[in-house]
């Protein structure tokens, strides 16, 4: 059996991006942050959790170590900072820490892994990959470094390995609570997304579970926006 190692897989997009792998016939591991998110995630046969902080270089080359196999890794990890916290340069670097350092950490402990077996990496993007985020210039960076990370580590890895990433647009989760719950921000979100709804976590696993299979071998390098054509708009 395949198997998928997906970051921030407890909740959110990332447990959406997981139960698609595993509907796919991957065994599937996930991580969250703390020893509660991984008590809380849903008991499924072949889905397994545990506690990784991306930001330890000790606790991510631990993540990997009782894997005999890995076939596609999935960083979904990530964090945003409210409240102009991003504009110091203590959260600036958090957010880049977590989002785009800790995104490099994981590759590079998986490589190994994902040499023998061919695999995959499916990194996380975002709209703001794109576009300023004028509230979240950490978040935006690191998402944009995102970007380019991918497309690096594609040319340096291949054709071993193949690194794509995904760039979810508006999506219900905890990240979002805030414009979800501005009345007017979220109707305003909604009339620019020509697919006429946010999205939801199960909206975003088809897209990865095709950039992990053989159907698309030949792609590398690549970002695919899944955003209800928010960027086209």
């Amino acid at each position: 059996m395949k198997h998928a190692l997906v970051t921030g897989g407890t909740g959110g997009i990332g447990h959406g991006i997981a139960l698609a792998l595993l509907e796919a016939g991957y065994a599937v591991t996930v991580t969250g942050l703390t020893a509660d998110e991984v008590v809380a995630t849903p008991k499924r046969e072949h889905l397994n959790a545990l506690t990784l902080d991306v930001t330890s270089d000790s606790g991510v080359a631990a993540s990997v170590v009782g894997f005999e196999r890995l076939d596609v890794l999935v960083n979904c990890a990530g964090i945003i900072l409210r409240e102009g916290r991003e504009f110091t340069i203590e959260g600036f670097q958090k957010v880049i820490d977590v989002n785009l350092t800790g995104t490099m950490r994981m590759c590079m402990a998986a490589k190994p892994l994902l040499e023998k077996s061919g695999g995959t990496i499916v990194n996380t993007a975002s709209l703001w990959s794109f576009f300023g985020g004028p509230l979240t210039p950490a978040y935006t960076a690191s998402k944009g470094g995102v970007v380019q990370l991918t497309k690096a580590l594609a040319v340096a890895w291949a054709p071993t390995i193949r690194v794509n990433a995904i760039a979810p647009g508006w999506i219900e989760t905890e990240l979002s609570r805030g414009a979800r719950e501005d009345a007017a921000r979220s109707d305003a979100i909604v009339a620019r997304t020509p697919a006429g709804r946010w999205g939801q976590p199960d909206d975003i696993g088809g897209a990865v579970v095709f950039l992990c299979s053989d159907a698309a071998r030949f792609i590398t390098g690549t970002v695919v926006p899944i955003d209800g054509g928010y960027i086209a708009k």
